[in-house]
């Protein structure tokens, strides 16, 4: 890049735009966060978030005309991640509504279980999920290749909060949906690692009856593949998310999973 940009004056130009951007963005967010987070009035937070922006606004208009002379660097690097951040968001989005489409409700998999004489084999079964509602599509498929369940059943959904911290009385929410059969939500802030082992402690201190001797984690790994009804996404977008999704970090590492204790179940998402 130094060798491309020939010369310093080139650099500075990027340089300039990289940062006379930054700020203006900075300008941006510091409003958001006084009307959402502080709660100050529109009068407020624009009298005091405008200043800056008229500021950091001529700043970045004096750099903009230097673009051609390299300040086009920044600027397509910004399109490229920014892109990259667009499409992973697409495609979570999209294999979050196959999942819901798929969705069984509970009362209705449980009276499914005790008409098919389905095996409750003991001890406790955790399943992680991203659903809000209704069996656990692992669950489901856990019983369909395996014919036969847990005792206790354990679903455990996590909310990553817009905080760093979530204090320890709001750590997890738990229900019995059905008997043996408990749903949890955990809260959790963006600077803070969740903790699995630690949350089923937590719960069964709070009074759900599972075993934590006997504890299997079932986790899914997700293959994405493209739709072939011509109503997912763009194939290019199809095939970025599909090679992003195989390098994310695994769900057992970030869970805090024990490898002793977990079974992965393969699925496939067509999007």
């Amino acid at each position: 890049m130094t060798i491309g940009f020939g010369k310093s004056d080139n650099l500075a130009a990027a340089y300039g735009i990289a940062v006379s951007l930054t700020m203006l963005l900075t300008s941006a967010l510091l409003f958001i966060a006084m009307r959402e987070i502080w709660g100050w009035s529109m009068l407020a937070a624009g009298s005091v978030a405008g200043c800056f922006f008229v500021v950091d606004s001529a700043f970045f208009l004096a750099n903009l005309a230097k673009t051609a002379e390299g300040g086009y660097v920044p600027l397509i690097l910004a399109v490229l991640v920014y892109g990259v951040m667009w499409v992973w968001h697409r495609g979570a989005a999209a294999v979050s509504q196959r999942m819901h489409e798929a969705l069984i409700p509970v009362p209705e998999f449980m009276a499914l279980i005790a008409a098919k004489n389905v095996p409750r084999v003991p001890g406790t079964a955790v399943f992680p999920t991203r659903t809000e509602r209704d069996t656990q599509p692992v669950m489901v498929w856990h019983v369909k290749h395996n014919r036969a369940l847990h005792e206790h059943l354990f679903v455990l959904h996590l909310r990553v909060m817009s905080v760093p911290w979530v204090s320890f009385r709001d750590r997890i929410r738990i229900e019995q949906v059905a008997p043996n059969f408990w749903r949890a939500e955990a809260h959790y802030g963006f600077m803070e690692h969740p903790h699995i082992p630690e949350l089923l402690a937590r719960s069964k201190a709070l009074g759900c009856t599972i075993d934590l001797s006997d504890v299997t984690y079932y986790v899914g790994h997700e293959t994405v593949i493209r739709r072939d009804d011509g109503k997912g996404l763009p194939a290019w977008q199809e095939r970025i998310f599909a090679v992003m999704e195989r390098n994310a970090q695994h769900v057992s590492g970030f869970f805090n999973l024990p490898n002793d204790q977990m079974v992965e179940i393969g699925r496939q998402f067509a999007i």
